[in-house]
């Protein structure tokens, strides 16, 4: 069914001026429904979505099916009991005397000085001790040392040789021995 504009046209007269303009002001708002709600519909049936999702995991939580997130604070709680205490210091050092001698390394006569780290609160035991050694030895020295000693960072590592021929090097590493305070 086909209708003509002469149809229309009378019509549209018939309604008049107040009819056009309700008519437009209809079209306007079937528009705006569209243009302006139907995004802020999607985003609400999202976070309609999120909050189901959210709701399924937290009743897997609570079952014990699925471990709990781990908050940061309970992260660095743990960081911090794994650390050595500060009374703990001496064996830590003794620790990398024993690993430097397992490597036959010879170790000097280090510095060392006690401090607080004002960013995290930890003690800080920074060491420097002149080392004496081949390349391999040295290299197991510090792989040992970084696995049995995570407590310990490595900060700066020099090396050199008196001439190419040598075997032997020398040099200084400083690392900071990190305790906690209790």
């Amino acid at each position: 069914m086909q209708l003509h504009k002469l149809i229309v046209h009378e019509y549209l007269q018939g309604l008049g001026v107040p009819g056009l303009a309700g008519a437009a002001m209809l079209v306007l708002a079937l528009g705006y429904g569209l243009v302006g709600l139907l995004p802020d519909w999607e985003s609400l049936q999202s976070l309609s979505q999120q909050t189901r999702e959210a709701t399924e995991y937290l009743a897997k939580v609570e079952d014990g099916s699925v471990a709990a997130p781990v908050v940061p604070q309970r992260q660095l709680d743990d960081f911090r009991s794994k650390l050595p205490s500060q009374p703990q210091a001496t064996v830590a050092i003794d620790k990398i005397y024993a690993l430097a001698a397992q490597e036959r390394i010879t170790l000097s006569r280090g510095e060392y000085s006690l401090g607080v780290d004002p960013k995290t609160h930890l003690a800080r035991y920074q060491i420097l001790l002149p080392v004496r050694g081949s390349y391999p030895q040295l290299r197991r020295f510090l792989h040992a040392l970084l696995g049995q000693l995570p407590a310990v960072v490595l900060e700066d590592v020099e090396l050199q040789r008196k001439t190419i021929a040598d075997t032997e090097l020398t040099g200084r590493i400083r690392m900071t021995l990190y305790l906690s305070r209790s």
